[in-house]
């Protein structure tokens, strides 16, 4: 598809650079099956979801990718470099988009923040390096957790620094499993009470796991869809959440995929007849609008980029016509965009 189809025009000023407190007071487009528009807030989702449906939230925890230093070299004088990691290749070791990529080369020897001593690896495509440190496993986390910033998307890093409050900010309630240089962006809309009002409501929740990588902030380049290469994410689902999955269908539920990276472990866990089978692999899904949906019959999602794999997919979800009429009204109504921003509740189209 000519990925032009995907491009629409944004206000600079409706990127929003806080979420709304408090979390779930967040304004929610609801885009039904017939692709009826309906305003709301997220703490109003009990009322559009019904006993028996199912949460698939991501469980990820976001590090503190973002570390800045000096590289130190014999006869050179010290450079200021800036890393953001995003792949663990080893307990001691990450591979990281560097700036200015162009300074290191394997040998040099980093310094980050106070405390981190390192050197270049390996050099990769697209101004990565691998980076070697010389603490190791839990003290080397406990370390980037202490030195690094939170890494913000570059929509909302190139309009302010991170600070204090994105480290909470910019992580769901429920993250636990560290390896994310991105928030799975719908989930930070839940509070303890809405998940409350959800339980009462007789709504349940499984979790799935995908570490975001930086990609999902990168719009497509390609003039169509079929040139175009995804980026791959680590995603684990476990057989017990996968039978689960399975007996709430067979029960007559609903699978309610909280963000897109939910739902594309869904997808890619599934087979064509429908089944929801454990994964613990790479996933480079991609979906545009043609794809036959497998799994989640609800999508709660942010709004996203335009000419990005997330706008094509959530095209795919309730047809392309739907998404840049519901996303026209989203401007009209000056609806916040991307991480944090407003929502929406798509209903898939049959």
């Amino acid at each position: 598809m000519d990925v032009s189809l995907f491009d629409f025009d944004l206000p600079e000023d409706l990127i929003a650079l806080r979420p709304a407190e408090p979390r779930d007071s967040a304004r929610l487009l609801v885009v039904h099956e017939d692709g009826r528009l309906e305003h709301a807030r997220v703490c109003d989702l009990p009322a559009f979801l019904r006993a028996r449906d199912v949460l698939v939230v991501n469980d990820t925890k976001v590090i503190q990718a973002r570390l800045r230093g000096i590289r130190e070299r014999a006869g050179s004088p010290g450079a200021k470099i800036e890393l953001l990691l995003h792949r663990r290749s080893a307990p001691d070791r990450f591979w990281a988009f560097a700036r200015p990529a162009k300074k290191l080369h394997p040998g040099d020897t980093l310094k980050l923040g106070t405390s981190i001593a390192a050197h270049v690896v390996a050099r990769g495509e697209a101004g990565e390096v691998e980076i070697g440190f010389e603490l190791t496993g839990a003290r080397l986390d406990a370390a980037i957790a202490a030195e690094g910033e939170t890494p913000l998307p570059p929509y909302i890093a190139g309009k302010r620094k991170a600070d204090t409050r994105d480290i909470a900010d910019y992580q769901t309630i429920y993250a636990r499993e560290e390896g994310s240089v991105a928030a799975p962006t719908a989930g930070l809309h839940f509070t303890p009470e809405l998940f409350t009002r959800l339980t009462d409501a007789g709504v349940t929740r499984e979790h799935v796991t995908l570490h975001v990588g930086p990609g999902t902030f990168l719009p497509v380049s390609a003039t169509d869809t079929s040139k175009h290469k995804m980026h791959s994410e680590y995603a684990v689902l476990e057989a017990d959440a996968a039978a689960r999955l399975n007996a709430v269908r067979a029960d007559g539920g609903r699978i309610v995929a909280v963000g897109t990276t939910s739902l594309r472990t869904l997808e890619s866990a599934a087979t064509p007849d429908r089944t929801i089978h454990p994964m613990a692999r790479e996933t480079d899904i991609f979906i545009t609008p043609g794809y036959q949906f497998r799994t989640a019959d609800v999508l709660l999602t942010n709004f996203h980029l335009p000419r990005s794999t997330l706008f094509m997919l959530v095209s795919a979800f309730s047809g392309l016509d739907t998404m840049q009429r519901a996303y026209a009204e989203a401007i009209r109504e000056r609806y916040r965009f991307y991480s944090y921003g407003d929502a929406c509740l798509l209903f898939r189209r049959p």
